[in-house]
């Protein structure tokens, strides 16, 4: 299934937007199911992430200073570029912004060793890149929504959503991880959650796909307007991504892991905070989720251009 995933996940997203267009009455059952199925996903996406490496992480050196400046300094910069561009629509922008402000931390690691990328190096820092990216996110989202922010996100729902669906699940993660480390059946326990990482994002983008296609209304062309900003955030970053880099003077395959990060883009992550926005805000879960269209399309490109962007030796 890692080798399809691509695949996998445009055919289910294909399948979500088909079934919320021909029945759009599942639309408020298919909600209900969003939450149990994205915590079971998290929970597998987060077993991903090293616990044992955090403090590691932060002895890497060039590698990690690179990953850090590529993801919250030029990130942030590339989008306040293309900001005032956006549609005018506020749920639109807070979307686009929710989910180009944080680094993926998942499937990242597999497309990036299968561009020759130091996935290793990455996944060692993707314990720090989730943190920083936890703490850094309110204040990226107060400097480019402004105080009225305030007006339209309701911290309760939002806080909850974040415990419930990111901290809880991380929290039972890295539990199993400390158990697999000293027990075999822990092991047996963690290698099989982990297998059901591509069928549990399939099932969450159709689920989500689904649900929120009813909701759209007169916001669609909002939505297909944000496509080529996505595309562009592509391109632009594989070379931002090189030149970050070359400054660090990393290697070939750390090289190809700072393109990667800088460009991957933690859309399943976020995803919970934008479903607890006020109905408003709704079509900003569709955003956040077109953002993984352009991407899974976008990493069969990578996987082909970056080993060309970036040759060894």
């Amino acid at each position: 299934m890692d080798d399809h995933q691509v695949a996998i996940y445009l055919a289910a997203m294909a399948a979500g937007g088909l079934l919320g267009r021909l029945a759009p009455a599942a639309g408020p059952g298919l909600e209900h199911a969003i939450n149990p199925v994205l915590g079971a996903l998290l929970f597998v996406t987060f077993l991903q992430v090293p616990a044992a490496e955090l403090l590691r992480s932060l002895r890497g050196g060039r590698f990690l200073a690179a990953a850090l400046v590529v993801n919250f300094v030029v990130v942030p910069l590339v989008v306040a570029a293309m900001f005032t561009f956006l549609p005018a629509d506020q749920a639109v922008r807070l979307g686009v912004l929710l989910v180009l402000l944080c680094p993926c931390v998942d499937y990242v690691i597999v497309f990036c060793g299968m561009a020759g990328g130091s996935g290793r190096r990455l996944l060692a820092a993707t314990p720090l890149l989730l943190v920083a990216q936890m703490l850094l996110l309110p204040g990226f989202l107060y400097v480019f929504m402004g105080p009225g922010l305030a007006d339209v996100v309701e911290p309760g729902p939002f806080l909850d959503a974040f415990l419930v669906l990111i901290v809880v699940p991380l929290a039972v993660a890295w539990a199993l991880q400390a158990w697999a480390s000293r027990r075999a059946a822990g092991r047996r326990v963690s290698d099989a959650a982990t297998t059901a990482m591509v069928p549990l994002t399939a099932a969450t983008l159709l689920t989500v796909v689904a649900s929120q296609i009813p909701k759209l209304g007169d916001s669609l062309a909002d939505v297909v307007a944000v496509l080529p900003f996505y595309a562009a955030f592509l391109v632009v970053m594989a070379f931002a991504g090189k030149a970050v880099a070359r400054l660090f003077r990393l290697g070939t395959g750390a090289a190809r892991a700072i393109v990667f990060t800088g460009a991957t883009r933690n859309s399943l992550v976020v995803l919970p905070l934008a479903l607890v926005l006020p109905d408003a805000f709704a079509v900003a879960a569709v955003v956040v989720v077109t953002q993984t269209l352009v991407e899974v399309l976008g990493m069969v490109a990578y996987v082909r251009l970056v080993p060309r962007l970036l040759p060894a030796g």
